[in-house]
């Protein structure tokens, strides 16, 4: 206690400026100690949910920029009046955190989830609110649109739910959700069913409900991922009252400028475009809603397209990106498709990788095999979050090195020949691929897929005239596989047990564990007759195992009953691996299985119909050729 005393009278008596910087330590430790205290014993908000996990903060100067505000150390002395300030937009202390779960046992009201300029106000950060909305079929989807934008720093996020059943799962997620009243069914529902346009049209009563609010709205489909952070992009347009993505194909700029607006003849695309809450963008909305409301068979999305190229030009100024639209008062602005992607020119022609530009954002359009297909492809590129199950797997993941030959790939005309000569040399590796990996019971990791010619769904030349698809090129995988119906639960009686996978990129996925990647057996395939080549489990090596080809399904069996705890098994080849099933039912439900994986190519433009089936079983027809029904009672697939 005399020691605090002789502190304290040394202070008095000190000079006035000691006594300012020792009354500055002191506050400075007051303080200190008030954040530590209060940081440590603040409740955890963690969450053992897999999609709880805290956002990773981007930390590049784009990003941060969109949530830390930097006020300056200087007064101005020039006052401008010309433009206001932002209103400063404070949260409610009582709003959580996105992905931390309720405390709470017992889910509020649904009346509480109603949407109100209040309950936007809570999420919104620069005036801006990001909303998706589904029903609950797309919850996986939702999750992964939802943790992309939160991995980016963001947290302005809203999504609206078709369903009942969706509103209390998003609640007990973490995730901010309001009711849409819309009662809609909880499950899939097919591109253009009546439910598909329904859900259209919710879309447009929300954007005509939000608009008024006065923020602006960056409206999205579940189907699309963000992966970099956009607002900062939107910025740069601030007299725009609508950006719109669209489904061109073909480049028109060759950086990261809005696309020119003239030389886009596609479609505009709905999925993904921000709104101002100007009085043009607020008519424009009003306008759609009642269109679409009053004609049921009105798509959302070309009642969009009629509406907004009403009027179409000319440009707002001669040096302006955006145009004069729908009334000639509306300023649209066009989004790059090299950067705002479609699922062809991310999937397809990779353009954003060609001009070295960085990708905001890919929506699964110009796709196949239904969600399924949607969901594959954003596997394949590595941007869908699944449960920690699926990355281990009971039984254990096959892959395998695929072979091509140099002159299959790039010798030769890219025509139908060399495109299905090239399609069915792969798909023959993956045929004997399935059957090991049904025999051995284990989920395939699907190769690499490569093609010559593009698939859509009318007639082309092989590939669009004016994109940058290059020749051959890696192909998603429900360019030739029907997805949908590998992931059927087919009746086990007639088509054997069902065969799992797992997209060309697994292995590489930063999400496989550790202890997945780091057990693994080599299978070197050889040649029966060499000494050193026997059916035995006995490595010749470390991790290395050399086995016979023309393998049996006894054999395999066999042999590799003594690896079912190694959780990758990798094949230097498929050729010759596999010999036959032993049980010939078996044989007959597994072919009868396959033969269904497989879908179509389109289309010629000599022909009607223009489509051709791929064959699992090709090479077993030596007069097999790649051409479109010839009559009626032609046009089947090949089982």
């Amino acid at each position: 206690m005399g020691g605090w005393r002789n502190w304290y009278q040394e202070l008095v008596n000190s000079k006035p400026l000691f006594l300012t910087i020792y009354t500055t330590v002191i506050v400075g430790i007051v303080f200190s100690s008030f954040y530590v205290f209060s940081a440590v014993y603040s409740p955890s908000s963690a969450s053992a949910n897999w999609f709880s996990s805290p956002p990773s903060i981007s930390h590049s100067p784009v990003a941060a920029s969109s949530y830390i505000n930097v006020a300056p150390n200087f007064s101005p002395t020039l006052k401008v009046s010309a433009i206001p300030p932002p209103l400063p937009q404070s949260r409610s202390k009582q709003v959580k955190p996105i992905w931390e779960v309720p405390q709470t046992k017992r889910l509020p009201s649904l009346k509480s989830f109603q949407l109100t300029k209040e309950l936007v106000e809570q999420r919104v950060q620069d005036n801006i609110i990001i909303m998706t909305f589904g029903n609950y079929a797309f919850m996986d989807f939702i999750l992964n649109w939802v943790r992309r934008l939160t991995d980016l720093g963001l947290s302005n996020i809203l999504v609206g739910a078709l369903d009942t059943k969706l509103v209390k799962a998003l609640y007990w997620k973490g995730v901010p959700v309001f009711d849409m009243g819309s009662h809609m069914s909880t499950m899939d529902v097919g591109w253009g069913s009546p439910t598909f346009h329904k859900m259209g049209r919710e879309k447009a009563i929300l954007i005509d409900s939000v608009l008024p609010f006065g923020f602006e709205l960056l409206m999205c489909d579940t189907d699309m991922v963000w992966l970099k952070n956009p607002l900062p992009y939107f910025a740069r347009y601030p007299d725009a009252d609508i950006l719109t993505s669209s489904d061109q194909v073909v480049p028109t700029v060759v950086d990261d400028r809005l696309d020119i607006w003239q030389q886009v003849g596609a479609a505009y695309n709905v999925g993904i475009f921000h709104w101002r809450p100007t009085e043009s963008a607020k008519k424009f909305a009003k306008e759609w809603k009642e269109m679409i409301l009053a004609d049921d068979k009105i798509w959302d999305q070309n009642g969009f397209n009629d509406l907004i190229r009403r009027q179409l030009g000319p440009s707002v100024s001669e040096d302006s990106e955006l145009v004069y639209a729908y009334d000639g008062n509306l300023k649209l602005g066009v989004l790059p498709a090299s950067i705002f992607c479609s699922g062809h020119t991310y999937f397809v022609q990779a353009m954003y990788k060609q001009l070295r530009l960085e990708p905001y954002a890919v929506h699964t359009t110009f796709q196949y095999a239904g969600t399924e297909g949607k969901r594959h492809r954003l596997r394949e590129a590595m941007v869908f979050y699944d449960p920690p199950e699926y990355y281990d797997t009971p039984g254990g993941f096959l892959s395998f090195k695929p072979f091509i030959p140099k002159s299959l790939l790039l010798d030769g005309k890219h025509d139908l020949e060399s495109h299905f000569a090239l399609v069915n040399y792969q798909m023959k590796q993956i045929r004997t691929a399935l059957a090991i990996a049904s025999v051995l019971n284990r989920t395939l990791v699907m190769p690499p897929l490569w093609c010559r010619l593009d698939r859509l769904w009318f007639p082309h030349p092989g590939v669009l005239e004016g994109t940058m698809t290059r020749q051959p090129f890696l192909c998603p995988l429900d360019h030739v596989f029907e997805l949908n119906v590998m992931l059927q639960q087919l009746p086990e009686d007639e088509y054997g047990p069902g065969i799992g996978f797992r997209e060309y990129s697994f292995m590489d996925n930063p999400s496989v564990p550790k202890q997945v990647k780091e057990s693994r057996l080599e299978v070197q395939l050889c040649d029966d007759t060499l000494i050193d080549c026997q059916a035995s489990s006995n490595t010749s090596s470390p991790g290395i195992l050399r086995f016979p080809r023309h393998s049996s399904e006894e054999t395999f069996k066999i042999v590799f009953s003594s690896f079912k705890d190694v959780k990758v098994i990798n094949f230097s080849s498929m050729k010759n691996a596999f010999l036959n099933f032993t049980d010939k039912t078996r044989e007959e439900r597994f072919r009868r299985r396959v033969k269904r994986y497989v879908g179509i190519w389109c289309c010629v433009d000599s022909h009607t119909p223009g489509h051709i089936y791929y064959d699992m079983y090709w090479d077993e027809k030596p007069d097999w050729k790649p051409v479109p029904p010839q009559t009626p009672g032609d046009d089947h697939p090949p089982w």
